[in-house]
């Protein structure tokens, strides 16, 4: 006789709003919320839709503040803060993409204010208690539910403006967290229920989303597979694909998506010898034999970036990630090695398909 399930799962206490216009309702959640004063936050490329929130809002907006940076370098956290603090704010409402987001998770741990968040890619980060900020080069993240949002608005037309390029890497970002949840130390039936769904409406959604910028059914559903994604994230631990991508953005400051979306395909090729329930998982959402090449091909059929090299990365560069790296593991469920390291990292540099 097969030995009864074991597993233990925890929800993440958040709520989530979705479907076309449902900014509206940003204040009633800000309400909701007990706050009064909120700091409205977003990277400079989004300011115009962050003085729209805080118009939405009215005087419930102390303040925009529009400089959300990539990796959340500590001086931004710092600044953002301090900003927040002297508008007397008790809540924050991140505008945007994982900056933003980010960003504001960095000052719900250092000030305790609650967090909103309003997300226009597809991410994910907004669902998770992860919080990550960049010094001197290193990336180091941690988990704390102070950071985790306390209501997440989706809203597919806050997208439709996304460009065609960030909508596939932020969606290939997104699926980065399911597959390493289907393989995580602490995984569970529940969150593999999700990871695969997630996968399954990522991949076959994405397409239309990138041909067509007008289609908001695509793209709510695109919104739907990164909430199942992204809760993935936050209830799983990552392995060594998350460790490389952050290990690559805080080192060489690399783009965030971008870089998930090169490296996924090779992660994930070297952990299938080791993760055949994942594989299995895989195969039924991308409906391929080899996982790792049909995110490869995805990728590619989309339009993004295919290499490291493309996205400003140096090749002697390999061995110091390499080294970085092996410092300071994550848990994964394949030995990683410098030798296999350094492999992956080069075919990923390069751009060639994805191999074991």
């Amino acid at each position: 006789m097969n030995q009864a399930r074991t597993f233990a799962y925890q929800a993440l206490p958040m709520r989530v709003v979705m479907g076309p216009g449902v900014v509206g309702r940003l204040a009633d959640e800000i309400d909701r919320a007990g706050l009064k004063r909120v700091l409205v936050l977003c990277s400079p490329q989004q300011e115009e839709l962050g003085h729209a929130a805080a118009h939405l809002i009215g005087d419930r907006a102390g303040g925009v503040h529009p400089h959300a940076r990539m990796h959340v370098p500590v001086e931004s956290a710092a600044e953002a803060g301090d900003r927040a603090v002297e508008l007397g704010a008790d809540g924050c409402v991140a505008v945007g993409g994982g900056s933003a987001i980010g960003l504001g998770k960095a000052i719900a741990l250092d000030h305790g204010l609650k967090l909103i968040a309003v997300p226009t890619t597809y991410a994910g980060s907004e669902m998770t208690s992860v919080w990550g900020l960049t010094e001197n080069g290193r990336k180091r993240t941690g988990k704390d539910l102070r950071v985790l949002p306390v209501s997440v608005l989706y809203d597919p037309e806050l997208t439709l403006s996304l460009p065609a390029v960030a909508s596939a890497t932020s969606g290939m970002n997104a699926i980065a967290h399911a597959v390493e949840a289907l393989y995580a130390p602490d995984a569970s039936p529940i969150i593999s229920l999700m990871a695969e769904d997630g996968v399954r409406s990522l991949a076959t959604t994405l397409p239309a989303v990138v041909a067509d910028g007008a289609d908001t059914k695509a793209r709510a559903e695109a919104q739907y597979g990164a909430w199942l994604c992204g809760a993935c994230l936050g209830a799983t631990t990552m392995s060594l694909h998350h460790k490389l991508c952050h290990t690559l953005g805080g080192t060489l400051d690399l783009p965030h998506a971008d870089t998930h979306t090169v490296v996924l395909p090779h992660a994930l090729a070297y952990n299938q010898p080791s993760t055949p329930a994942a594989v299995a998982a895989l195969e039924r959402a991308l409906g391929g034999s080899d996982p790792a090449v049909a995110l490869w091909e995805l990728a590619r059929n989309l339009g993004a970036p295919g290499s490291l090299r493309e996205l400003g990365m140096k090749e002697e560069a390999i061995d110091q990630i390499v080294e970085l790296a092996l410092a300071d593991p994550y848990a994964n469920p394949r030995e990683v090695t410098s030798e296999g390291l350094t492999r992956l990292l080069r075919r990923a540099w390069s751009g060639e398909p994805p191999i074991a």
